[in-house]
């Protein structure tokens, strides 16, 4: 009878250890997955670049200052800095202004709107990382 207790205990023993191990192994493959898992997918990077691609082409200056504002408010509210966008050309922008640069833009004038994206390869792959504001 003493046998059979014992060999009891050692196989509750048994089961709470492989319980125990399983459990930490879940726990890591989560892990795992939340760190290998910071890029974005194609929706989401369709979703970001839309907010500045319908302003593409030949616009009035109202238009590119509704732009800068987006532009303006994406930059504010983004932590990370791949994420964040850059203006050139007739107006500059960098990634930490904190004000649109609206005064130079004649609302009359008529300028035009392209787009540099992130490369394959980088953390901002495909996004757009850069607006280029020319004035026609």
């Amino acid at each position: 009878m003493e046998n059979a207790s014992k060999a009891l205990i050692i196989a509750g023993a048994i089961l709470l250890a492989i319980l125990i191990i399983s459990l930490g192994i879940i726990i890591y493959q989560q892990a795992a997955g939340i760190v290998n898992n910071n890029s974005m997918n194609d929706v989401e990077i369709t979703q970001f670049n839309s907010r500045f691609t319908q302003y593409q082409g030949k616009q009035k200056g109202t238009t590119v200052r509704a732009l800068l504002q987006e532009v303006l408010s994406n930059n504010m509210t983004q932590d990370d800095d791949d994420k964040k966008v850059t203006v050139s050309g007739a107006v500059t922008m960098q990634k930490t202004t904190t004000t649109a640069p609206i005064n130079s833009i004649t609302t009359g004038g008529t300028y035009e709107i392209g787009f540099v994206y992130g490369t394959s390869g980088t953390a901002n792959a495909g996004l757009v990382s850069e607006i280029t504001i020319t004035k026609k």
